[in-house]
């Protein structure tokens, strides 16, 4: 049971990184991207193309992998001034099917450049062994560096969040975007930095968790459902709720492997099911809030 509460929190920190770009986009621009998974595949894929399947370092793993972020932030960037722009004022219905659209057309053009092998990547050598915490506990170092890096990832983002002036100015934007460009903000800008940023996760997280989970066309289907279900049960576009219902998500799904192995995955449907009904909004969300 111990050993299932630690490889918990690692699956946890795993599908924050995830969930992370997905939240902070919807609670900024207000739109549920389809196509986040795809994008967080394609920066794993990137990464691959520079790192290959043996990491030789540390260094340039986290180098590759800030690398792929910078590159799927530029593909934010045209995503941005190509479909979410021009969508931005009309119904959130449209927004919805463009970004399936976007979805389909970056799984094709994945095929079209990686193919439909799958590969299988090993992590630095650092991250090759683990450590025993009892005679029966052994922990892999690459799943203790996951939960590390996720614990990081979101006290960044929640400190620019509630804690810096552009996380200020953020809010406000998202809160009432008409009153915040009245008083100056240039609004457009501040959602193409959001769309751009929320990339750019997407992309780290790929290069990442490139040595977690074989390399394959259905990596974005993998993290992508259990992130959806985080930033429900979250609150969706909270980044503090996202990651305590990822946190939450990764022990229930390890404990029930445990407790019920005859139904594995079941228990994550019930249980977002469950909050839907006890909590609408979510965990952090406001009631009633539009």
């Amino acid at each position: 049971m111990l050993f299932a509460i630690l490889n918990g929190l690692s699956t946890g920190a795993a599908v924050f990184l995830v969930a992370a770009g997905l939240t902070f986009v919807f609670g900024i621009l207000r739109v549920m991207n389809f196509a986040h998974g795809h994008f967080f595949m394609i920066g794993a894929y990137v990464a691959f193309s520079i790192i290959g399947q043996h990491t030789d370092s540390t260094l340039n793993y986290v180098l590759v992998s800030l690398l792929a972020g910078a590159v799927v932030a530029v593909l934010g960037v045209i995503t941005d001034f190509t479909v979410l722009r021009r969508l931005r004022n009309v119904d959130h219905a449209y927004m919805m099917i463009a970004t399936f659209a976007l979805l389909m057309v970056a799984s094709g053009a994945s095929k079209l450049i990686w193919g439909l092998d799958s590969y299988s990547i090993s992590p630095p050598p650092a991250f090759e062994g683990g450590f025993s915490l009892s005679d029966t506990i052994f922990i892999p170092a690459f799943s203790a560096f996951v939960f590390g890096i996720g614990v990081v990832v979101f006290l960044v983002l929640d400190v620019v969040i509630h804690r810096s002036w552009v996380g200020k100015i953020m809010q406000s934007v998202a809160h009432d975007s008409w009153m915040a460009g009245q008083l100056g903000i240039n609004v457009p800008v501040l959602y193409t930095g959001a769309v751009v940023l929320a990339f750019f996760l997407a992309g780290l997280a790929g290069g990442l968790l490139l040595p977690n989970q074989g390399l394959s066309p259905g990596l974005a289907f993998s993290y992508l459902l259990h992130a959806f279900v985080a930033v429900i049960i979250g609150g969706l576009g909270n980044i503090r709720g996202a990651f305590v219902a990822s946190m939450l998500m990764g022990l229930i799904e390890s404990i029930s492997l445990v407790l019920l192995p005859n139904v594995p995955g079941l228990t994550i449907y019930v249980v977002m099911v469950g909050f839907l009904l006890w909590r609408p909004q979510g965990l952090f969300g406001q009631g009633g809030a539009h």
